[in-house]
């Protein structure tokens, strides 16, 4: 049996078995190393390498705003505003879910976290006025996914480490692919509030939306800091992160007064325990990648490929079809280190630009985070509902038709993703 059968064979046992996904790959990577009579030492060597990235370093700092802000009772804020907005509409607190999920997006980056900040609230509280709990959970865990388009994101940050493109180009990208998602899963979930009769909350006038609005603000304002300091060439996405933390701290020590002294210790423990654990995927995710290209594994994806058609329309729907089947079963950042550059040599031979390819990778790869089966959000919400896999799957999928629908807008309208970019910085 050769080493990358073997690097295969305990990539796939591993994996059907539930383990982490960095020790899946770390575990993989080495039993190829033995098999192939190599040095176990290429293991830290290989880690560091793909860690020894000043962007990265923004990762943890992201992390750590996005705690402090949600320890410093952003999450109720953002609910408030958004049900003062849209509440009174047809199934109202699924709209405000939605919208939500939105907003806090540009505060914590990641799926993972706004599925369980706002899951935890919106959750038992659509169950209390009387939604079904694997339709709240579904809700959750499909609007969970808009969270690393719209900026600050952390894969958009992974992809600018791999390949060079200006992160504040990528953060731009995602930010209108971002908002169609939203705006998207609101069609479902008016459609079926209709159907199902869904409850709505009561129009509490324009004066609330203004009190929530502005209760609100300060959150909302940590996106607007980012991505235009960023963009307009202030700081770097890693100075951006520290920024991010310091002002996250005033907001919620000063002006919302809901962060106590006492709480920092724990926000930036978890922190620290969270940015540590992306690190480590990524040290390993890069070793599986080196391994990968040693054994040409890369080269004969994109021949393969390239040998079916060069036509542009049908290798979009190829690189399309196996990032949706990857991103069911694997970790973004992983995938993303594993077959970014593969995909992305192939994306610019048949002339697609790097950044639209790149949305929509990401999009893919977020898009199986609420898909059967390991979807890490439907998990998460799983849990919190305290509901089977299988009842959640089955609400789930109006929600990810959605979602599959501004997918393909976003691959077929290059524009979509490259219009902000070019604005900014042509």
């Amino acid at each position: 049996m050769t080493p990358l059968l073997l690097l295969f064979l305990c990539f796939l046992a591993t994996l059907l078995a539930g383990m982490p996904v960095a020790v899946v790959l770390g575990l993989s990577s080495a039993v190829y190393l033995l098999a192939a009579e190599m040095p176990l030492e290429v293991i830290p060597q290989k880690m560091f390498a793909g860690m020894d990235s000043f962007v990265l370093l923004s990762i943890p700092g992201f992390v750590l705003a996005g705690n402090l802000m949600n320890g410093g009772g952003i999450t109720d804020r953002i609910i408030r505003f958004s049900n003062s907005v849209v509440g009174h509409f047809r199934g109202g607190l699924a709209q405000t879910n939605i919208v939500g999920s939105m907003i806090f997006a540009g505060i914590s980056g990641t799926a993972a976290a706004d599925a369980a900040s706002q899951g935890a609230v919106l959750i038992p509280g659509m169950k209390r006025v009387g939604y079904t709990v694997p339709y709240a959970a579904a809700v959750t865990a499909a609007s969970a996914v808009v969270g690393p388009m719209i900026p600050p994101s952390v894969p958009m940050i992974i992809v600018g480490s791999l390949t060079g493109i200006s992160v504040g180009q990528m953060f731009l990208a995602g930010a209108v692919p971002g908002l169609l998602l939203g705006l998207g899963m609101m069609v479902p979930a008016y459609i079926l509030a209709v159907r199902h009769n869904h409850p709505r909350e009561p129009w509490r006038g324009f004066r609330e939306v203004w009190e929530s609005g502005r209760q609100a603000f300060w959150a909302m304002g940590m996106m607007v800091l980012v991505l235009f300091g960023i963009v307009g060439g202030y700081f770097t996405p890693t100075e951006a992160a520290v920024i991010a933390v310091i002002y996250a701290s005033v907001v919620g020590l000063f002006i919302y007064h809901e962060l106590g002294w006492r709480d920092l210790p724990k926000l930036v423990a978890d922190a620290a325990i969270s940015g540590a654990a992306i690190m480590v995927l990524v040290g390993f995710a890069n070793v599986f990648g080196w391994i990968l290209a040693a054994e040409r594994v890369p080269q004969m994806l994109v021949e393969w490929m390239l040998t079916i058609s060069t036509e542009k329309w049908a290798v979009l729907l190829m690189m399309n079809i196996l990032l949706l089947v990857v991103g069911m079963f694997m970790e973004t950042i992983a995938a993303l280190i594993i077959l970014f550059a593969p995909l992305l040599a192939v994306a610019t031979q048949v002339g697609i630009d790097p950044v639209h390819f790149a949305t929509f990778a990401v999009l893919n790869l977020m898009i199986g985070l609420s898909t059967p089966p390991i979807g890490v959000c439907l998990f998460i919400c799983a849990s919190i509902g305290r509901i089977s896999l299988w009842e959640i799957t089955v609400a789930i999928w109006p929600f990810l038709l959605s979602n599959l629908v501004v997918l393909a807008l976003v691959t077929a309208i290059p524009g979509l993703s490259l219009w902000l970019p070019r604005l900014f910085y042509n």
